[in-house]
């Protein structure tokens, strides 16, 4: 049977006062800006110049849940598209390589390296002799093990020991379901099939992809580990190393212990999820909504300016929001871009750092700031394509 969803319920948070573009509204500390007013300090995370240094995604923090070490992605290729992945002790800055000569498909998400286990372990892939891989590794031991094969990794949570796995978007073949990885044991289970998705909603498949083959692409791990997003690929025949790789539509909000769909929406945009693991942030119009999973009510503040190119992350405790930007807009050139936070509530938000972002790593696709809060919500990772390298970079509030 065919599920209807309902259109957007728009709550719009209008308030009294006027916000100038990119300037902060006013001084109160109401709406936790004001540590990111003043004092910030932005530096590169590694000494090193002569190589890039990546952080996977906005939907992940490179820190660790204990704060202690950072993960990254490091290359001295051009296109960074091989390279390794490595820990970097913060206290210290020492760098510990934990995989050599791993292929990635871009610049953009590099080998997805993320926490698992309470930071315990690593999780990534990467293409060996022809075929994806998806990799564990302990940090403080080396120990590799390779979990699957055929498939490449979606976003979980760090403190917890499952991964959601997603077969080639480019070529949809074996593996077109949403399947579950639980790191510890190795088992891959089926969460929900791509034809129960197409049973769901066969209107829109078929106005989508008519008959193309499609299989689930990029799921991304609720906080509570309960709930899911993803979206719909098709090939498109460009190969992996390609804009032309597959076609990639809609936003699908499933529930894993339920087991039902919750939420759909045709255009992707850039979500992630919100610390209550209901709402869902994402960017319509250039501008940051938070969306509720369950009732499909979108909130939306009228007072914020619109942020192009913006990829959103909110803090640990969900009053504020992170997002990347170009700056032309806001008196920037056509090359700069800009780190903003804000509150969706108040309307407020502040730049904390603007750069030049033409250049970088010569992938097919570019390396995207991304930014990301840490686990304690005080730093904030983005990645800078100022010169011929592509680095990352951390934001500090001052402190207390």
């Amino acid at each position: 049977m065919a599920i209807r969803y309902p259109k957007a319920k728009f709550l719009l948070l209008c308030l009294s006062m006027s916000c100038g573009a990119g300037v902060a509204a006013s001084a109160s500390g109401a709406d936790g800006l004001d540590g990111w007013r003043n004092g910030v300090k932005v530096s590169p995370v590694l000494d090193q110049t002569e190589c890039h240094s990546v952080h996977s995604y906005f939907n992940t923090s490179p820190e660790s849940p204990d704060g202690t070490r950072l993960i990254l992605y490091r290359s001295t290729a051009a296109n960074a598209h091989e390279g390794e992945v490595c820990v970097v002790d913060r206290s210290t800055g020492t760098i510990k390589v934990l995989a050599s000569n791993v292929v990635v498909e871009d610049v953009h998400r590099v080998a997805c390296q993320q926490w698992v286990l309470g930071g315990r372990s690593v999780v990534f892939h990467d293409l060996r002799d022809g075929e994806w891989c998806v990799v564990e590794i302990d940090v403080e031991s080396g120990k590799e093990r390779v979990l699957t094969t055929g498939r490449q990794v979606g976003w979980g949570q760090a403190e917890g020991d499952i991964v959601p796995l997603y077969g080639p978007h480019w070529e949809p073949g074996e593996h077109r379901d949403l399947e579950l990885l639980n790191v510890r044991t190795g088992e891959v289970s089926t969460a929900v099939t791509i034809d129960a998705t197409k049973e769901a909603y066969p209107d829109w498949f078929s106005r989508q992809f008519s008959d193309s083959p499609t299989s689930i692409f990029f799921p991304i791990l609720s906080p509570d580990m309960k709930r899911v997003f993803f979206k719909i690929a098709s090939a498109a025949g460009g190969g992996f190393r390609s804009s032309a790789g597959s076609r990639r539509y809609g936003v699908f909000c499933y529930d894993l212990d339920e087991k039902r769909f919750l939420y759909m929406h045709g255009k992707w945009g850039h979500p992630a999820w919100a610390p209550d693991s209901r709402r869902i942030a994402n960017i319509w119009g250039s501008r940051p909504v938070l969306i509720d999973c369950e009732t499909g009510t979108v909130e939306a503040n009228r007072e914020l300016p619109a942020f192009p190119g913006a990829h959103p992350a909110l803090s640990p405790d969900g009053q504020l929001f992170v997002v990347d930007t170009r700056s032309e807009s806001f008196g920037g050139d056509k090359n700069e871009w800009a780190i903003v936070v804000g509150s969706l509530k108040s309307g407020e938000h502040v730049f904390v750092h603007r750069f030049d972002n033409s250049q970088g790593a010569r992938s097919w696709r570019k390396a995207h700031p991304h930014p990301v809060f840490s686990p304690d919500g005080r730093r904030i990772y983005f990645n800078v394509s100022s010169g011929p390298w592509t680095q990352l970079y951390v934001a500090r509030m001052p402190l207390r």
